[in-house]
């Protein structure tokens, strides 16, 4: 009997196709990365020059202000996080789907850097977190039905309020913030570049009602964030 007759058949390896259980757990991770501070940033931080001696330049009450206004920037990229994979779960375009898991990765640089800067300031993110967290992820899957015009232009309209939202931010920020300001302003410019690419694959304009609510929303969060 030959080497050939006696030896083994092969056995193909097991495997599984990813199901729904696949889907939940890794959405489970992710939120814990995010709401845990672990989440670790690509590029470098764009802050600029030493924290211990500029922020020996604020006082006390600019350190405060500060603070205030990175905690509700971070709180703002928690709530992107959690609103980009939401859409993804439900969205049926893949190439839409795939705008949106690229802006979500993309901002973990965001959510990194705004956590620095809070830890520099000697502050703490918002104790609301798993909240905002837990009701923008609500709100992208029920928007990952809309389709892809509706669902890119969601994502468009985020967006453009975002960048609204960071230039009203380099406006009242100290002067002498240097650190926060490269931050914010990095954001600014990543954040355009996103509502640009939404725009580009196909992203359509809200309905006034839906731009509004959306505004409404925001001022809400902004305004618990910079204290809770």
């Amino acid at each position: 009997m030959t080497d050939q007759e006696i030896s083994a058949p092969a056995v193909a390896p097991l495997s599984r196709r990813a199901g729904l259980l696949d889907a939940v757990l890794a959405e489970c991770g992710r939120a814990l990365q995010v709401l845990g501070g672990t989440a670790q940033a690509a590029r470098p931080n764009p802050a600029v020059g030493d924290p211990t001696a500029d922020d020996a330049a604020l006082s006390a009450a600019e350190r405060k202000h500060a603070a205030g206004l990175m905690r509700v920037n971070h709180v703002g990229e928690v709530c992107a996080q959690a609103l980009y994979r939401g859409q993804a779960v439900f969205c049926r375009d893949e190439q839409a789907r795939a705008v949106l898991r690229r802006a979500a990765a993309e901002e973990v640089d965001h959510l990194a850097w705004c956590r620095q800067r809070l830890d520099e300031l000697q502050s703490r993110p918002s104790w609301l977190n798993p909240l905002w967290y837990a009701g923008s992820f609500s709100l992208g899957l029920a928007a990952g039905y809309a389709g892809r015009a509706k669902n890119l232009g969601f994502m468009a309209e985020t967006e453009a309020q975002v960048e609204q939202h960071l230039q009203k931010h380099l406006d009242v920020l100290p002067p002498a913030d240097a650190r926060s300001r490269g931050i914010v302003e990095q954001m600014r410019h990543d954040e355009a570049q996103h509502r640009a690419t939404a725009e580009e694959h196909g992203g359509r304009p809200l309905p006034l009602p839906a731009r509004l609510g959306m505004r409404g929303m925001a001022k809400i969060m902004t305004t618990t964030a910079y204290r809770l």
